[in-house]
């Protein structure tokens, strides 16, 4: 894993500008803490800050085909799990390798296959190509956009980055916000394409951009598609399960300590007894995977359930930890340290965006930088709720009928912080646009009843959206701590053969993620296993929603953030007693303390 960033121009000399491509990547430092390195060309300079994985002596970056006179050069974040594979097959067209790296097999494999290379790679990766032959930049994402790519135009050209801040370090490119990019921030309908940043772009999941003097074009190399299923239910159990384990399997390589994410649910258990199983089959049977938990020393006494909690994940992770044989730890956190302004401000510019879910980012941060101090790689089980349809949005009969992204309905409309009505941002038919838009984009087979046609629906939106917001934020607190996190259960094979399995088959059992349950019989704990959806944990003392309520009685005396608030819905927050602040009013105030910090990090100019 590590960060991106660099530059190509048809106007200009980019051997003349090494202090604007070294600042854009030390701007992600914290992406790549083990090295760093710049390549200047007359038409592009290329940046790369390296966290070492994968063959630590010999992956440096950016990696160029040969030493003198390049024609291919690559700055690369991720990893490519299949590619020993691909090694060979490249060998046996005549591709000499120097290095044991991944990255050097998508260098090669560029060289190969020239803009056709992602749809050969398995793998989370984000990578910029500048081919000299050519005179043309390459921007590849990698298929579920588990890795970040971000664009942004300059004088004959254009810049990227793995993160907007580094876009920002060059002289052309300033932080800058207009009405549209609060739409898209507040609006929660997570969108890929524009952001909160006017004239910064991302790259689409599955996608890739091209520059050169024709100008910049993109294009899918993949996407969602209905394809008939045809397996009966104990074959698509066999099929997941050896989906899964493939998975899993593939991505426990790496030349660094590395750790699971063990919440004690279902995805996660799953996962990490494959994992476990995987790493005894390799060094023994007293091998024993790392595995992590995170818990608030308040939480057996305080705990009370909410919209998105039933119950304390604490005695269920070590249950399974237990079961499965992990080195199992819990980082045990506690509460008043998550008002800490400094740990807020760094989730919040490791974000680079002003929407975040609070106390929920700031123990993600805090949990990753303990785990850092063991691992530099963790598994987690992001994407099994959209795979395998475990949100309650599949199974609420409101859900399945309402006319709106179904998410809407279970944080609230408003939950994103209620924004200055003077504005008139239109938010509401914004979301309504867009809804249709995005069903629009659905694919379906002929002959499909209604109720597997809007099943469907609602799994191609949690996918392609829903998704994309939960591996941001994975992604952007992970890698602020140096750390890297894998999530096998976005496997694009997995993917795609869930996505065509019909309904019927995933709920087999009347309950959410049938299959993966299926899956995990003889892996987990009955209790682990028939246990509801529970959503990544929120402290529950009064002291924290005291807290909360003085920073934000304190971001609203700042002019700007008045300016963009709306105090009128606010302010009976801040009046509520701490002990009876409901979930869904405490999001509120906690976007309030983080629009406060934004603006204060960015000092962007509003241009409203």
């Amino acid at each position: 894993m590590c960060g991106i960033t660099g530059w190509a121009s048809f106007h200009g000399d980019a051997r003349t500008q090494a202090p604007v491509i070294e600042a854009m990547t030390g701007a992600l430092t914290p992406r790549g803490p083990d090295a760093g390195g710049v390549w200047l060309g007359e038409r592009a300079a290329i940046g790369h800050r390296r966290l070492a994985v994968i063959d630590l002596a010999g992956g440096a970056q950016p990696m160029t085909d040969r030493p003198r006179d390049p024609t291919v050069v690559l700055t690369y974040s991720g990893e490519v799990y299949n590619h020993h594979e691909l090694r060979a097959e490249l060998r046996g067209r005549g591709h000499a390798f120097h290095t044991r790296s991944d990255t050097e097999v998508a260098l090669r494999a560029y060289a190969e296959w020239g803009e056709n290379v992602a749809e050969h790679l398995e793998g989370m990766f984000a990578f910029a190509v500048w081919d000299e032959r050519a005179r043309r930049l390459v921007l590849v994402r990698d298929r579920l956009g588990v890795k970040p790519l971000y664009w942004a135009r300059v004088d004959g050209g254009l810049a990227f980055a793995s993160e907007p801040k580094a876009l920002f370090a060059h002289p052309q490119i300033r932080p800058r916000v207009d009405t549209d990019g609060l739409r898209e921030a507040y609006s929660l309908l997570f969108n890929t394409g524009p952001t909160v940043w006017s004239g910064v772009r991302e790259v689409e999941p599955g996608g890739l951009l091209v520059l050169d003097r024709d100008g910049i074009r993109e294009r899918r190399y993949w996407q969602l598609d209905a394809a008939p299923h045809t397996d009966d239910r104990e074959a698509t159990v066999e099929r997941i399960r050896e989906l899964v384990g493939t998975a899993a399997r593939n991505q426990l390589e790496a030349d660094v300590p590395l750790c699971s994410l063990l919440s004690g649910g279902l995805d996660s258990t799953v996962l990490t007894a494959l994992l476990a199983d995987e790493l005894r089959e390799r060094e023994g049977p007293d091998a024993r995977i790392r595995s992590y938990a995170v818990d608030y020393s308040d939480q057996a006494a305080q705990f009370t359930g909410d919209v998105l909690r039933t119950g304390h994940d604490t005695p269920y992770a070590t249950e399974a930890g237990a079961f499965i044989g992990t080195d199992h730890s819990v980082v045990v956190l506690d509460p008043r340290a998550l008002l800490d302004p400094e740990h807020r401000k760094a989730v919040v510019v490791a974000r680079d965006a002003p929407i975040g879910v609070g106390d929920m980012d700031t123990s993600l941060y805090l949990l990753f930088g303990k785990i850092r101090r063991h691992s530099t790689v963790a598994l987690s089980g992001e994407a099994a709720d959209e795979v395998f349809g475990g949100y309650p949005w599949f199974h609420n009969p409101k859900a399945l009928a309402a006319d709106t992204f179904p998410w809407l309905l279970v944080t609230g409309d408003e939950a994103a912080m209620p924004l200055n009505p003077e504005l008139d941002l239109r938010i509401g038919e914004f979301r309504d646009d867009t809804y249709r838009a995005a069903l629009a984009a659905v694919p379906h087979l002929d002959g499909e009843t209604p109720a597997e046609h809007r099943q469907r629906e609602m799994q191609h939106l949690s996918l392609t959206r829903w998704l994309r917001q939960l591996l941001h934020r994975k992604d952007r607190l992970s890698m602020a701590q140096g750390l890297e996190v894998r999530v096998p259960y976005c496997d694009h094979r997995l993917v795609e053969y869930a996505f065509a399995t019909p309904w019927a088959l995933k709920s087999f059992d009347g309950r959410e993620k049938s299959l993966l349950r299926a899956t995990g019989s003889g892996l987990a704990p009955e209790s682990v296993l028939y246990r509801p959806k529970n959503h990544y944990p929120a402290t529950h003392h009064p002291d924290y929603n005291r807290g909360l309520q003085n920073m934000a009685r304190d971001a609203l005396a700042t002019a700007q953030v008045r300016a963009l608030a709306d105090e009128t819905r606010v302010k009976p927050c801040l009046d509520t007693p701490p002990d009876h602040l409901e979930w869904g009013h405490r999001l509120r105030l906690e976007r309030v303390v983080d629009l406060a910090l934004w603006l204060d990090h960015y000092q962007p100019e509003l241009a409203l």
